[in-house]
């Protein structure tokens, strides 16, 4: 396989604390050899191996590649105009969705694979090698089943959301949609998908109705992820826990039986800052979560409604000025955190074996990615051993 050696790098983050300083396994005057899809060594510039050819970081940081864990960009169309009129004193409601859900059954399939790869390459140039997407804005067994089947041509990391919102088709008869979601489209969705999602919030599905969905997901083999305590208290942080669900995500509104949940089980909390500054919400407390001892994921949530931002930088410096992260806590969770609430190891870290996804920053340290918001600090990213960036 052919190997490139990157050298002389300022300031290289690991995410593997035997391997450097601190939880990031910092190491400093570093060098990563690179063989075909995969990191095959790491350690000090001075010792490094021969290489096929060489990259020059020329001092400067290198990052594991973000790690995406929550997006929703099978869509088509935007929504400006709510944007706007919630910007002028408006508030954010879940209906808004049924714009995007019109929109999207009126797209073609070219157009929203067009779109889709649009947004993933956006996000790639900010230097985000993993991507989760999710359905969510066809609602019914056809539009769902082609949204994730498009998804799975791009990502390997794709997620039913037939749960969404209740399809404007269905409004007079919420339960038969939950029939409808656990029945016939979870069959025909299951084969293009690793997960299941449902949000678990008041104008959407409450706690029985989550629980059928995910229960009825987990019996197809796909696993569970959930949409909880966004807008208000519920029972989904717990529903999630209880169930295994890898993730549970926005988390905002959490009694502390919620974050003694989160603490005491596998499921990670992913915070979605874009989604707070996009509506003006209250924001995460992700010092209260990392202090209880809960695991914590950074994610963009880019939908075109509520967060439409496919820029993990910028949600590394909201949660940093805005969620009570420290810069190192924030790019952990954006990385090692994404792939904790991916169940993936060999990705959000650069060790031997991990996939040789990598960023390397215009900056001496990562830092910077909180120093210097809204600055495109990305020059390069590698992913799946290629230069992709």
């Amino acid at each position: 396989m052919p190997s490139t050696l990157i050298h002389s790098i300022r300031s290289l983050v690991t995410n593997d604390p035997a391997l450097g300083t601190g939880p990031l396994g910092l190491v400093e005057d570093a060098a990563v050899l690179v063989e075909g899809e995969r990191i095959a060594w790491v350690g000090p510039s001075s010792k490094a191996p021969q290489a096929d050819s060489a990259y020059d970081a020329q001092g400067q940081a290198v990052i594991p590649g973000f790690v995406d864990s929550h997006s929703h960009l099978v869509f088509a169309g935007d929504r400006t105009q709510e944007f706007n009129a919630r910007m002028s004193g408006q508030p954010y409601k879940a209906g808004g969705i049924r714009t995007t859900v019109a929109a999207t059954r009126a797209a073609s399939d070219e157009e929203l694979a067009a779109n889709l790869a649009k947004h993933l390459h956006e996000a790639l140039r900010q230097g985000t090698t993993t991507f989760e997407t999710k359905s969510g804005y066809g609602l019914t067994v056809e539009d769902e089943a082609r949204a994730l089947r498009i998804a799975s041509e791009q990502t390997s990391e794709v997620t039913y959301l037939g749960a969404h919102i209740v399809s404007p088709d269905y409004a007079e008869d919420p339960a038969a949609y939950v029939d409808l979601v656990t029945g016939d489209m979870l069959e025909a969705c299951a084969p293009y998908a690793r997960w299941i999602d449902v949000f678990c919030e008041k104008g959407a599905f409450d706690g029985d109705q989550a629980r059928a969905i995910l229960t009825a997901g987990k019996a197809k083999g796909l696993i569970p992820r959930i949409h909880a305590n966004q807008l208000s208290y519920g029972p989904g942080v717990q529903l999630g826990v209880e169930l295994g669900a890898a993730s549970a995500d926005h988390c905002t509104h959490l009694t502390d039986a919620d974050v003694d949940a989160l603490a005491s089980g596998d499921t990670v909390a992913t915070l979605l800052p874009g989604a707070e500054f996009s509506t003006r919400a209250q924001w995460p407390d992700a010092r209260r979560l990392l202090d209880a001892g809960a695991t914590v994921a950074l994610s963009t949530d880019c939908n075109p409604g509520s967060s439409f931002t496919s820029s993990m930088p910028f949600c590394i410096a909201l949660a940093v000025r805005d969620m009570g992260m420290t810069p190192d806590e924030a790019l952990w969770a954006a990385t090692a955190g994404g792939a904790r609430a991916l169940r993936r190891t060999d990705i959000g870290r650069i060790t031997v074996g991990a996939r040789a996804d990598l960023a390397l920053l215009d900056a001496p340290s990562h830092v910077h990615l909180a120093y210097r918001p809204g600055v495109p600090l990305v020059l390069a990213v590698w992913r799946n051993g290629a230069l992709a960036v």
